[in-house]
């Protein structure tokens, strides 16, 4: 079984993924900002899965001193980290223009320089070891220039990609591997209003995609496969006027 570690673990498809993996029979390392619901959490999974190691800890990942410095101690005290899933994310932000930097300079810094300080930890850990699998959760977004809200976390999301993307062609050939997932319309804290949206997926069966995907090593899926894989064919096509409409 896999001593892996989750980001952003305290709810949403963080902590899903978390209730999956140990229900496979994985160890898990689990840090988030808010260590109330990490402890609720690891109760929770302990109940579940009494023979699964759960070790919480708090981190913000955009304190890139403390993320290298919690990789490390989780990966002490599991004696090493076969998997890593880069997914604490932020999803705020404004049109471009509109006098709301700050929010889209956050939702930047923490979705791309705070994903960096991860894969950086990550990467040196699986380098010293010689083996590992880094998991990157990117967006459907990510697969061209969205308007709207949701422009600078689209673009966020495309960087954290190629970054991963770019990590995998370093290390091709060696025991390290390198998945990218794209999810589509998953409940969690950060879709909000869309959630009433038909294309919506309930986070459990939503993560169950991911994890399946991440368990099978896949180089990138977009998840769930129905309705995301044909609909990313279509958005990456649609004419730019028709982008426009979905602001």
């Amino acid at each position: 079984m896999a001593r892996i570690l989750i980001t952003g673990a305290s709810s949403g498809l963080g902590a899903e993924m978390a209730r999956q993996f140990a229900a496979l029979g994985h160890d898990l390392a689990l840090c988030a900002r808010r260590t109330d619901r990490l402890d609720d959490l690891r109760a929770e999974i302990g109940a579940a899965h009494p023979g699964v190691r759960v070790l919480v800890k708090a981190l913000d990942v955009t304190d890139h001193e403390a993320v290298f410095g919690t990789f490390e101690e989780f990966a002490a005290e599991l004696g090493g980290l076969d998997r890593v899933v880069v997914n604490a994310g932020l999803g705020k932000g404004q049109p471009l223009g509109t006098g709301r930097f700050d929010a889209n300079k956050q939702t930047a810094e923490t979705n791309f320089l705070g994903a960096l300080a991860q894969t950086e930890a990550a990467a040196a850990i699986f380098r010293r070891q010689g083996r590992g699998h880094l998991v990157m959760v990117s967006s459907f977004s990510a697969l061209r220039g969205m308007p709207g809200n949701i422009t600078t976390y689209a673009a966020s999301k495309a960087a954290v990609a190629h970054l991963a993307e770019g990590f995998r062609a370093d290390v091709h050939g060696t025991g390290i591997k390198v998945t990218v997932l794209y999810p589509g319309y998953i409940v969690s804290e950060m879709s909000g209003t869309s959630a009433r949206t038909l294309l919506m997926t309930s986070t459990e069966k939503g993560v169950r995609a991911m994890v399946e995907a991440i368990e099978k090593e896949k180089a990138s899926a977009r998840v769930p496969a129905w309705p995301w894989g044909p609909l990313g064919f279509v958005v990456k096509r649609l004419p730019t006027g028709m982008m426009k409409r979905m602001a």
